[in-house]
């Protein structure tokens, strides 16, 4: 079933595009795949970027409710012809929305390839990335809410998180989850263990 991908703010996108047609931000930009394009590159797929705080004080491993998340930005990913060659994050400053940076990576042909992968499913969703700081994982959020506000809401349990690779050790990554069952997860990962019990000192 098709994505129903968010419409970035024009703001964030007209920023993006004056960055691609700009030789200088290119040249400066620590992407050789991007500096090595010969022809027209286009942004596409623009992508709510939220972070997820603080999930080592959650509750959730106990049934609670799920940690806040906030918008950082919108990401671009960057096409020269038939491949993604890059990506470019905005940001929002006290002006509005600007360009922050172009980058490369292995998170780039990751959330190409979670994205097909998402298009297959029987669910109509609202795509968006969720990063969880603490454990230096990405994951693509499909959102049940296709028609909601992709700047604001929290994961609901029935919201699917698709860890990117490279994903933290011993999570699979291109695995859809639950949120229901991957952030209760997660938050006993980051959970330190029970100290035992100290032995009684021997009787003099």
């Amino acid at each position: 079933m098709p994505l129903h991908v968010p419409p970035a703010p024009a703001p964030a996108l007209r920023s993006v595009l004056a960055a691609l047609g700009s030789p200088t931000a290119v040249h400066e930009a620590h992407t050789p795949a991007l500096r090595a394009v010969q022809g027209p590159m286009t942004a596409e797929l623009p992508l709510p970027v939220h972070v997820m705080d603080r999930l080592h004080t959650s509750n959730l491993a106990s049934g609670g409710r799920p940690p806040r998340t906030r918008l950082t930005g919108w990401r671009f990913l960057i096409r020269s012809g038939d491949r993604y060659v890059a990506a470019a994050d905005t940001r929002l400053t006290p002006d509005g929305w600007a360009f922050s940076h172009f980058f490369e990576g292995p998170y780039v042909a990751a959330t190409e390839r979670a994205l097909r992968q998402a298009e297959s499913l029987a669910t109509a969703y609202q795509p968006r990335l969720l990063s969880v700081p603490e454990l230096y994982m990405l994951t693509l959020w499909l959102h049940g809410a296709v028609g909601a506000d992709a700047s604001a809401g929290l994961p609901a349990g029935e919201d699917l998180l698709v860890p990117l690779a490279p994903a933290p050790p011993g999570i699979a990554a291109f695995r859809p989850h639950p949120v229901s069952e991957l952030l209760p997860a997660l938050t006993r990962r980051l959970t330190p263990a029970p100290v035992p019990p100290t032995l009684a000192a021997p009787a003099a």
